[in-house]
C-alpha cells in the first residue's frame, strides 16, 4: 500500500487517431492502446507498453503513474476496464480513469485464502470459495492488491463471511455483501448402494419320466 513511492510509471504517448487498423498497428509495434478519461478532464487516446504494462497486472497492480511524452505532469490513474481478443487471453485495451491518491474509491480486490482448515480433516470433507473477491472502500493510497483470508479454524459445515474477514485498515469499509459466502466447509454425504443377492440356479433337475411296455394282448 502506500501506493504515492510504489506506484509503477507507464511512458505514454498520445494517439493522433483511433480505429480498428490503427490500433491493430499499434499492438503490432508492441504497443498496447488505451484512454484516460475522469476528474472533469476530457478522454485522452494513448499508447503504452505492452509487455510492461501486462507484467504490471499480473502481478496484481492497479494504480499507475502516467508520464506523457512532452508533458511534465503525470496523471495517477487506477486500472478500469481490460479488453481481450476474441480468445481471451491477450489484452486489446485498457481503460484508467483519473484519481487522486487521498481520495476514497469503491474497488474490488481478490482474497487469497489461506491456512489449513480444521474441517478439512473430516472424511468428505471439501472447501467451496463461492467468489475470489470481495469489493471494499477504502483510499487510492491503502488500495492492497490483495486481501488474506485465513480458514485454519473453520470447521466442518461452518461458513466464512464477507462480514467476518478482517481488512487490512480500520479506514476500509466492506461493500459487498456483508453475507457473502467467502469459504465453506461442506461434507459430501457417502451414500453406500446395497446390493441384494439373487440365488442364482445353476441348473435345473428334469423329472425322470419312466415308461413300462406292455406286454402284446392275445389276439
Amino acid at each position: 500500500m502506500k501506493h504515492e513511492e510504489t506506484a509503477p510509471v507507464l511512458a505514454a504517448t498520445r494517439r493522433e487517431r483511433t480505429g480498428t487498423r490503427y490500433c491493430a498497428r499499434i499492438r503490432q509495434a508492441g504497443g498496447l492502446p488505451a484512454v484516460v478519461y475522469g476528474h472533469g478532464k476530457p478522454p485522452v487516446s494513448i499508447a503504452v507498453n505492452a509487455i510492461e504494462t501486462v507484467n504490471h497486472l499480473t502481478k496484481g497492480d492497479k494504480i499507475f503513474k502516467i508520464k506523457m511524452e512532452g508533458e511534465s505532469e503525470v496523471q495517477v490513474v487506477i486500472i478500469k476496464d481490460l479488453q481481450f481478443d476474441h480468445l481471451g487471453t491477450n489484452i486489446v485495451h485498457a481503460d484508467f480513469s483519473r484519481v487522486d491518491f487521498e481520495e476514497r474509491i469503491e474497488v474490488r480486490v481478490p482474497v487469497q485464502i489461506v491456512g489449513d482448515s480444521v474441517g478439512l480433516k473430516t472424511a468428505g470433507a471439501m472447501l467451496v470459495t463461492p467468489t475470489n473477491e470481495i469489493e471494499i472502500e477504502c483510499l487510492v493510497a491503502n488500495l492492497p492488491s490483495m486481501i488474506e483470508v485465513d480458514i485454519t479454524d473453520l470447521d466442518a459445515g461452518q461458513i466464512l463471511h464477507a462480514e467476518d474477514i478482517a481488512l487490512p485498515l480500520p479506514t476500509m469499509k466492506l461493500v459487498t455483501d456483508s453475507q457473502a459466502i467467502v469459504a465453506q466447509i461442506v461434507v459430501q454425504a457417502v451414500i453406500e448402494e446395497v446390493t441384494s443377492e439373487e440365488d442364482e440356479v445353476e441348473g435345473e433337475t428334469q423329472p425322470e419320466v419312466t415308461t413300462e411296455k406292455k406286454d402284446d394282448a392275445d389276439e
